[in-house]
């Protein structure tokens, strides 16, 4: 439990003074990136990348079925596997690349320039998509991951922006408003996209829809670009005491610097424990989102329709979750706050347990609910983290904790996997993630906060 009483700390850095015109600018890249996390990664770019590597394994556009294998590199694959593989291998190399972005984060002078490497890397990657035509799977993978490991990338020098922008707190309702910007500029463009999609898509006519698919994800890409003009020129560079005083290579100290933290990071047990804490629940929530398109076609038999407008509620109501619950973490913290979201997540698997097969309107509502408190558990958990990092070394510890968001989302899906496999049945499956979110309450109810703060040489905020 967090301690009663806080302690005196010295030496805890100065509180971050930011305009408000910089604070706008960090909450416009939310905008700006969701783009890719709504239209490409949740709607379009599974469905496209799989028809083209079919395409290119022989079959036939637009038939219903095909069992068919490619050979990238040389390696036999299914063309269903193919678009899974990718996500595993660009989570696979996330885990080596993220913590090294961070590390030279905190070490370089110019973070923007380091945030506008990664973004425009990622926007162009997804721009090209406009070239993957016919059977040009292997581009289309290579791009794909070129786009993800940037998106994360970017992810990283934006977050550690954030304890740079206000003081303790301050800072849940930052990250709150950011969050919500995000989901509202993600939905507005996947809207827009699906507007499209659904006017000139033509009854019969498959490469009709598939070129729809390809210029909806370039679309997220141009997105991307354009708006990461605002923060790059409202933002304002933050160098730390290590960045101010390192004369040499900037990439060579970001490598000696990680491989110093990575060997102190014993020094702060209480902050490690909450990046386990993280880890778990969260895996929960990223499972739930992921899969919640196959548990509704597979085991409640709705149409795609049902899907789209479900998606589109999450999104939006996301917007307005993430300002609720940060109002509510003004008013009695943020751990209380996400510990009590945690609470609401287990409603959501019960009740998703209990929805009646073929019934869209209680789909939608639990839709609804999922939004509500989606972008306000994600966000009060990144404002949480920025009160446990040392100062000076943002980049790196958030280049683990996107480790954590990001690197481990395959638990959750393979719990699942596994109990379908031994039961033959969606709703155990989905049971079997309360878990997650279970073992996660527990853990994030036994850090000590206030503690873990004041451990990592930081003020606590008013209320936890």
């Amino acid at each position: 439990m967090s301690a009663t009483a806080t302690p005196a700390v010295d030496d805890t850095p100065p509180t971050p003074r930011s305009s408000r015109r910089e604070r706008t600018g960090w909450y416009v890249y939310d905008w700006a990136n969701s783009a890719f996390q709504t239209t490409v990664i949740t709607v379009f770019l599974g469905p496209f990348l799989t028809t083209v590597a079919e395409q290119a394994a022989g079959c036939e556009l637009g038939a219903d079925s095909c069992v068919g294998y490619v050979y990238p590199l040389g390696i036999k694959v299914a063309v269903g596997s193919y678009y899974p593989y990718l996500i595993s291998l660009s989570v696979l190399l996330t885990v080596f690349v993220l913590p090294v972005v961070g590390a030279i984060a905190d070490r370089t002078r110019h973070k923007k320039r380091l945030l506008a490497a990664a973004a425009y890397a990622g926007a162009g990657a997804t721009v090209a998509m406009a070239f993957v035509t016919g059977e040009r799977y292997l581009l289309g993978g290579a791009l794909f991951l070129v786009a993800n490991i940037a998106f994360g990338a970017a992810i990283v020098v934006y977050n550690s922006f954030l304890p740079q922008l206000g003081g303790p707190d301050d800072r849940d309702g930052i990250s709150s408003r950011g969050w919500a910007l995000g989901y509202l500029g993600g939905g507005l463009l996947l809207a827009l996209n699906l507007a499209v999609v659904t006017a000139l898509a033509e009854e019969g006519n498959p490469q009709r829809t598939l070129d729809l698919a390809r210029w909806s994800i370039v679309s997220a890409g141009v997105w991307w670009a354009a708006f990461t003009l605002v923060p790059l020129r409202w933002l304002r560079e933050h160098p730390t005491a290590a960045a101010l005083t390192s004369g040499g290579n900037v990439l060579i100290d970001g490598f000696r610097q990680l491989g110093r933290t990575l060997r102190q990071l014993r020094a702060y047990p209480l902050t490690l424990f909450f990046l386990l804490a993280f880890l778990v629940y969260n895996d929960g929530i990223a499972t739930v989102i992921t899969l919640s398109s196959q548990y509704g076609t597979e085991e409640l038999r709705l149409t795609q329709s049902t899907l789209i407008v479900t998606i589109l509620l999450v999104q939006f109501l996301a917007f307005g979750g993430a300002l609720l619950l940060g109002a509510l973490a003004r008013r009695i913290g943020a751990w209380k706050t996400v510990l009590l979201s945690l609470v609401l997540w287990i409603a959501v698997v019960v009740a998703a347990f209990r929805l009646p097969a073929e019934a869209p309107l209680p789909f939608m509502a639990l839709g609804a609910a999922i939004g509500l408190v989606l972008g306000g558990s994600q966000a009060l958990s990144r404002s949480l983290f920025s009160q446990l990092i040392p100062a000076g070394k943002e980049g790196e510890y958030y280049g683990f904790y996107e480790i954590s968001d990001r690197g481990t989302s395959w638990l959750g899906p393979l719990a699942f996997g596994l109990v379908f496999q031994l039961t033959n049945s969606y709703r155990v499956g989905l049971v079997s993630l309360l878990i997650f979110f279970v073992v996660g309450f527990v853990l994030l109810l036994a850090v000590p906060m206030r503690r873990a703060i004041v451990a990592a040489g930081n003020r606590p905020p008013r209320v936890l």
